[in-house]
């Protein structure tokens, strides 16, 4: 059986992780979308990162895939995608996914939107 911590590992090592000073170098530059991963919920709870693009982890394949009825134009767009969820842990499995699926210039955010806040990032009300 293969455990989650091992799936996270893998993807770990197959896609750019991000520390959270390198994501916020990034943040607010042409080009670049940052992606909340995070359930509804956890965005009305604890808001997030000013100009993020909120996918839902459990829509993210559909939205990547053209073929599918409900691709995003945002998917194709050509940006630098910088994947979190709370923790890192969805945003490595996403990213993988997303680069397995074709998407370029995918990676994600170590320590998630958890450390993005100790870190004293800004942070938004979900609008």
């Amino acid at each position: 059986m293969k455990r989650v911590k091992d799936m996270v590992a893998e993807a770990n090592e197959v896609v750019e992780t991000l520390t959270v000073e390198e994501a916020k170098a990034l943040h607010g530059q042409e080009g670049v979308t940052f992606v909340d991963l995070r359930d509804p919920r956890e965005l009305q709870r604890d808001g997030m990162i000013e100009g993020a693009f909120h996918c839902p982890r459990g829509m993210l394949e559909f939205w990547i895939d053209p073929e599918s009825p409900y691709a995003k134009e945002r998917f194709h767009s050509g940006d630098r995608f910088v994947f979190y969820c709370a923790s890192g842990w969805r945003s490595a499995l996403s990213a993988k996914v997303a680069q397995e699926m074709g998407l370029e210039n995918v990676s994600h955010m170590l320590g998630g939107f958890g450390e993005w806040k100790k870190s004293g990032g800004d942070v938004v009300e979900k609008p």
